[in-house]
């Protein structure tokens, strides 16, 4: 039998800083909504954009790269998978979707107030700090 794919890939911006949430098992949550965004053409030839918001939740060590590292505003690349999970409110059964994410590289830069780097990430989990900026000068540069 053929498995199915559920497979996420979003470049967006924080929304908010991360919630963080410890629970008792020394297992850590970080959730967040991420806005991304895109354009099309209406009937009338112009262009509208149009912004999405995503729930992202991330576990262990990626919560605490999130905890530590992101803010609202920060770009960040994520991978996931859609998750749903539902509640009754006024007796109704609702739903929610989420992106529960399994690798995140962080975009755009860090704020320079950020000075230390994580470590000790499982092989399921991926931080990659943003590429080092080249020397102004181009005396400077090795090549």
């Amino acid at each position: 039998m053929a498995r199915g794919v559920n497979k996420v890939i979003l470049i967006g911006n924080l929304g908010k800083d991360p919630e963080v949430v410890n629970f008792d098992n020394g297992v850590k949550k970080a959730s967040f909504s991420l806005a991304t965004n895109d354009s099309y053409k209406n009937r009338e030839g112009q262009e509208v954009d149009r912004t999405e918001w995503h729930n992202i939740v991330m576990w262990r060590g990626l919560a605490e790269v999130a905890e530590k590292y992101l803010r609202k505003g920060s770009q960040v690349y994520i991978e996931g998978s859609l998750r749903t999970r539902s509640y009754e409110k006024d007796g109704q059964k609702r739903y929610i979707t989420d992106i529960e994410c399994t690798e995140m590289t962080m975009l755009g830069g860090r704020p320079s107030d950020q000075t230390e780097q994580s470590g000790g990430q499982s092989n399921q989990e991926q931080y990659e700090p943003p590429a080092p900026t080249l020397p102004e000068k181009e005396d400077d540069l090795p090549f």
